[in-house]
């Protein structure tokens, strides 16, 4: 897993036909700024352009980029039971982390676990793949959610 620059996704863009857009280079920007732990879904990251950019990007071009840099490996595509996705930059060790999520109030938990990326790279080397990405997400209900649910 490589850390993503703008020269290395103008490369990898390059490598494949395509071109480094103003659109493209903003939203990593985003990306590349977020705080450590947080998380923009499609409409989050539409909203947060339209505050700090001058540049206009469309809802659509916003959802086809995200979906190209997911593929890419350069954002981590994160599914947290919400009805949508949510994506963050997808860094390398030792910042590579899991999530553990409350399916009650949605309350997540970033977490690491080196043995888990472990298991995914060795079994994509196997089987003879180029590892992108490996995440583990588990859907709980926290300490507060529970307490709530006993009775009275």
């Amino acid at each position: 897993m490589t850390s993503y620059t703008t020269s290395s996704f103008k490369a990898e863009l390059n490598e494949r036909g395509w071109r480094l857009t103003p659109q493209r280079e903003t939203i990593l920007k985003i990306f590349q700024d977020l705080p450590k732990g947080e998380h923009l879904s499609a409409e989050e990251l539409y909203l947060r352009l339209q505050e700090e950019s001058n540049i206009s990007i469309s809802l659509s071009t916003i959802y086809r980029t995200l979906k190209l840099m997911s593929r890419l490996g350069i954002l981590r595509e994160l599914e947290f039971g919400e009805g949508h996705k949510h994506y963050e930059l997808n860094q390398p060790q030792p910042y590579h982390h899991h999530h553990l999520i409350c399916v009650k109030c949605n309350k997540t938990i970033e977490f690491k676990n080196d043995s888990i990326l472990k298991i995914g790279a060795k079994t994509a080397k196997k089987e003879g793949y180029h590892l992108l990405d490996c995440q583990l997400t588990i859907h709980a209900i926290c300490p507060s959610c529970q307490r709530a649910l006993l009775p009275v």
